[in-house]
């Protein structure tokens, strides 16, 4: 091993941009490719048309890690994933392979190359979820559950501070940590150097992929597949199911809204989660931004910088 921090590669975009057909287009040119999944909904089983999981063939044709690891009801967090995921990358790396970063969801990117706990750390979903909740059940529903997860937190918050309580519970959900220790603690060391590249189209052409994506998840049965996890148990309101598609669904199931009415939303606030992601992505300098609608030779693009990663591991 050469002096300094290995590379790593991590892809990034938008949903239906085309992140995993780019990635196994690579694994045709470096055989060594493994895959880091960074979505927070792969992780899921069960969820796997409406999470637009690789196909069986496709992850018999290459290698990904952090996809199918815990059910619905199982509490995992980006936080976990960060420190999951940095030490399946040394593994990869200590055993001559390429690991590769692929995924659409921000926080879990930031907290794998980055690290937590940053102030501005935040996820709208998670945020809306607690919220709603606090309307439902009461905010003493959620100071209690503050008081068992971090009660150092708890006795510092007054019991009516919606805000800072909903915060407190927010940063514990997203890094599975609790707030008064991520306060006291440095970020950790990161033991590889990251090289972005995203993935963009033009908004229409986008939006057109999005939309075509959603059908096919419908034909694939993804009507069927809610059904199921609902029959098996899985609520609604658990934080695996905060997901378009799924909540949509939900709601046409117990008779809220009709079938095509579902389905018109799942295209609409998948256009709104892919307009976030954009926006979370565009702040980060640090990101190559690339256009696969283009006649693109992608071991061309790429080739330099895997070249890069394979050389400095094997010298």
């Amino acid at each position: 091993m050469t002096k300094g921090k290995p590379k790593l590669l991590v892809i990034v975009g938008p949903t239906a941009v085309g992140k995993t057909k780019f990635a196994l287009e690579l694994a045709r040119y470096f055989s060594q490719i493994e895959v880091i999944s960074a979505d927070s909904r792969q992780i899921y089983k069960l969820m796997d048309i409406g999470t637009a999981k690789p196909s069986p063939a496709e992850r018999q044709q290459v290698v990904h890690h952090f996809i199918d690891i815990c059910y619905p009801d199982e509490p995992y967090s980006a936080g976990t994933f960060g420190q999951q995921g940095r030490e399946k990358i040394v593994e990869i790396f200590q055993r001559g392979k390429i690991p590769i970063v692929v995924g659409g969801s921000g926080l879990y990117i930031r907290s794998l190359v980055d690290g937590l706990f940053d102030y501005r750390i935040s996820d709208f979903q998670v945020k809306q979820r607690l919220r709603h909740q606090a309307d439902v059940e009461g905010l003493d529903a959620l100071y209690r559950k503050l008081q068992q997860i971090d009660a150092t937190a708890a006795a510092k918050i007054h019991p009516n501070d919606r805000q800072r309580i909903i915060r407190a519970l927010e940063v514990w959900e997203i890094t599975g940590r609790p707030i008064s220790q991520l306060q006291t603690q440095a970020r950790p060391e990161i033991p590889f150097e990251p090289v972005f590249i995203g993935l963009i189209r033009e908004r229409q052409q986008l939006y057109r992929a999005i939309e075509q994506r959603v059908d096919e998840m419908i034909q694939k049965g993804l009507f069927e597949e809610v059904e199921r996890l609902r029959d098996l148990g899985y609520h609604r309101n658990l934080q695996a199911m905060q997901t378009v598609g799924y909540q949509e669904i939900y709601a046409c199931l117990e008779g809220e809204i009709t079938r095509e009415e579902a389905i018109s939303l799942i295209k609409r606030n998948t256009r709104r989660f892919a307009k976030r992601q954009m926006t979370w992505f565009k702040a980060d300098s640090r990101i190559r931004w690339l256009t696969p609608d283009e006649n693109i030779d992608v071991g061309k693009l790429s080739g330099e910088i895997l070249t890069q990663i394979k050389t400095e591991f094997l010298k």
